[in-house]
């Protein structure tokens, strides 16, 4: 049994919604837990890669060579359709994020009044910078997921390989971009409330 599940039965002994997080650096394995505990009876995955800016609006702010920063992504959209979601009052439609156009989809994700337990995830959720913090006041709990840094950085590579990257290009983003982002989001790791290892 995963090392998360009684975290996950715990959390969910209330009557109220329930929204987990779950950050950690680029290539940690975010998506693939979320998924899975998103596999729980009703309820829904969100992540934070549908508030990605696209590819339009980071080339008129000059910030497409380093799409993934902290500054590449909207924010406080993410933090207005949390809210909607705490509010259970509708059904919200948030986006999803298509790697294989590498682009937000708009309204793709309906998360209905009745889903008990909604999963986030994301690379920002624990910083310090405006408007994260009140990212983080919407979640009930953020886990924190760890890998060996080398298991990582081939997991990264191998992603930017397949979406079309060559592997020259893809480790000079890894180094470039990613390993920054990493730096960051690692700095504030001991604020989440459970690290797992994977």
């Amino acid at each position: 049994m995963p090392s998360w599940t009684d975290r996950l039965d715990a959390l969910l002994r209330t009557d109220r919604r329930v929204i987990l997080g779950i950050t950690g650096p680029p290539g940690a394995g975010k998506t693939t837990l979320a998924k899975q505990i998103a596999a729980v009876d009703g309820a829904v995955h969100v992540p934070m890669d549908g508030f990605h800016l696209a590819d339009v609006a980071l080339q008129r702010l000059g910030r497409l060579d380093r799409k993934g920063a902290i500054d590449t992504f909207d924010g406080y959209g993410y933090v207005a359709v949390l809210q909607r979601i705490r509010e259970r009052a509708e059904t919200v439609y948030a986006p999803a994020f298509d790697r294989d156009i590498e682009q937000p989809i708009a309204g793709a994700i309906a998360v209905a009044p009745d889903a008990r337990l909604v999963v986030t995830e994301g690379n920002y959720l624990l910083d310090d910078d405006a408007p994260w913090p009140r990212v983080r006041a919407e979640l009930d709990a953020v886990w924190f997921v760890d890998v060996e840094p080398a298991e990582r950085r081939r997991r990264l590579i191998a992603r930017h390989i397949e979406f079309g990257k060559s592997p020259d290009q893809a480790e000079a983003w890894v180094r470039a971009v990613d390993e920054p982002n990493a730096e960051r989001i690692e700095s504030v790791r001991y604020k989440a409330d459970f690290v797992l290892t994977v």
